[in-house]
């Protein structure tokens, strides 16, 4: 009879333990083929004539009568006694043994699990050897995310570094920059049409692609950080277009270059910041005029297809290998003939031109045939429905002359000489200063309607001079503009949090800075 299981149950009978059910007299009622296995008997020469106890030697006996009946009379079950059980061939064999007592319709049912314990032994060493592997691994894991965490940090570290020396590199290269452009410009305004206007021509060409050269930088790295910003408007390709060509007129002359525009007719209109997308364009030509030998082809092709404005930029120079296509866009990437012309640049023209271009939402390709076959480079971006277009003109007509009174303050002697010299030369008065405290004394006795403030001075910081002559008698009304070698945004937001009305990175443009100018007459 058996009352705990049904019979024929696939699990009691093949369970991998040995399970037993005994009555209450202790007889078997029901034993599993894993049991009769290990004890060396068929089922039918146990159930209903052997008791569990007689098949334990006369000391676990004993230990039984003792120690397990009691037990399970008191709590119903008893768990993890090893003791040894007798088989057939009267051998011995080390067993735990888990017992439950349970009652069915008046009757009382003992049953057993039985687990060999060498077995028992063998799997407790393999789940403590898998636990002390798992731990091991987690403890591995948990060093390479630590390494890895501190790789981050002096990665990150190293980025910082990188971006701290991009900083100082470009103002300590914007600073000697200064007084070239015043100094060009002054002698522009004194020269005028005498002379050979070469020199200076040549003398302005290189000074723009130096600071075009340390802008590049600077913009490269906001890009890579994340922190470039966009003035978006409606912007008119076509005009930008033709405006960007010009700005290169003197270096496609200058090498020899043909120059064949094709521009689709105003408007070609897209959602976009002016100013980054002249320098797409006028970086894509740069790159042609660089790649191409004297003498060479370089065209231009504005058109609209799709929905979107397409820039293309074909050129018949040294070409582009196959090898070298996936990586063109890259930071510093170079070209082997390039470099044996000397005329490789810095390698971040095109990594800025794909930067700007992604944040306007576009896409920039290279295609060339190969080593001295050209290339050419397609732009495109998605056209804007917008009607009322912002075109910035390179060439746009200067401001009329200011006429105001204006406080120069910079500690570099040259800077501030050659900028007062060339405000001089458009019809301001102005005052300089190499200090703050000279700059304060100078504001009180000059009552200047403009202060063009240089930063790093050597007494106080720009900001706090700011601040100051705000607070002088008629600095509410006083324009401030910072002019520095300090161009990150960080900085303007400094300078716009310290009272500045505007600021200029040098060098300065003085068609930039007249157009900020009030035309008061001086008194």
């Amino acid at each position: 009879m058996n009352h705990a299981l049904p019979e024929g149950d696939s699990l009691f009978d093949h369970a991998a333990c040995g399970l037993v059910l005994t009555g209450a007299d202790g007889v078997i009622v029901k034993i599993n083929a894993t049991a009769c296995t290990w004890l060396g008997y068929d089922e039918a020469e146990l159930v209903g004539k052997t008791r569990m106890r007689d098949l334990l030697p006369i000391g676990a006996r004993l230990f039984y009568h003792t120690h397990c009946q009691p037990i399970l009379e008191v709590r119903g079950s008893v768990a993890e006694i090893q003791v040894e059980l007798v088989n057939r061939r009267k051998q011995r064999m080390p067993m735990l043994i888990n017992i439950m007592r349970r009652r069915e319709s008046g009757d009382c049912f003992d049953h057993w699990a039985l687990f060999k314990a060498a077995d028992r032994q063998a799997y407790e060493r393999e789940l403590l050897s898998a636990r002390k592997a798992a731990e091991a691994a987690l403890e591995a894991r948990r060093e390479a995310e630590a390494q890895l965490q501190e790789l981050n940090e002096q990665l990150s570290a190293a980025d910082r570094r990188k971006d701290e020396f991009l900083a100082t590199l470009s103002h300590e290269l914007r600073n000697p920059l200064a007084p070239m452009r015043s100094a060009l410009d002054v002698m522009k305004f004194k020269l005028g049409n005498d002379g050979d206007p070469r020199l200076l021509q040549a003398f302005d060409r290189q000074l723009r692609h130096l600071t075009r050269l340390v802008d590049d930088l600077m913009e490269v790295s906001r890009i890579t950080q994340g922190r470039m910003q966009l003035s978006r408007a409606p912007v008119e390709l076509s005009a930008l277009v033709r405006s960007a060509a010009q700005d290169l007129a003197a270096m496609m002359d200058k090498a020899r270059h043909t120059l064949r525009i094709a521009v689709a007719d105003a408007p070609v209109l897209v959602d976009g910041d002016a100013t980054r997308l002249a320098q797409v364009v006028i970086n894509l030509l740069t790159n042609a005029a660089k790649y191409t030998p004297d003498g060479g082809t370089i065209e231009l092709h504005l058109a609209c297809a799709a929905g979107m404005a397409e820039i293309r930029v074909r050129d018949n120079g040294i070409g582009i290998p196959a090898a070298a296509l996936p990586t063109v866009f890259e930071m510093f990437s170079q070209l082997e003939p390039a470099l044996e012309r000397s005329k490789g640049g810095l390698g971040i023209g095109l990594a800025l031109v794909r930067g700007i271009v992604a944040l306007h939402g576009g896409t920039v390709d290279a295609a060339s045939a190969g080593v001295g076959q050209g290339s050419q480079f397609t732009v495109r971006l998605p056209l804007s429905a917008s009607v009322a277009p912002s075109v910035q003109a390179a060439n746009a007509a200067a401001p009329a002359p200011p006429h105001a009174r204006i406080l120069v303050v910079d500690d570099n002697q040259d800077a501030a000489e050659t900028l007062a010299l060339a405000l001089g030369m458009f019809g301001c008065e102005t005052r300089m200063a190499h200090t703050a405290a000279e700059a304060l004394r100078v504001a009180a006795a000059f009552h200047p309607e403009v202060a063009l403030l240089d930063i790093g001075l050597p007494d106080m910081t720009g900001y706090e001079l700011a601040r100051r002559l705000r607070a002088t008698p008629g600095g509410t009304g006083m324009t401030l503009i910072a002019t520095t070698g300090w161009g990150q945004q960080k900085d303007r937001e400094l300078a716009i949090d310290a009272g500045f009305d505007h600021h200029l990175t040098k060098p300065i443009e003085l068609d930039v800075l007249r157009g900020m100018l009030p035309n008061a007459k001086a008194s």
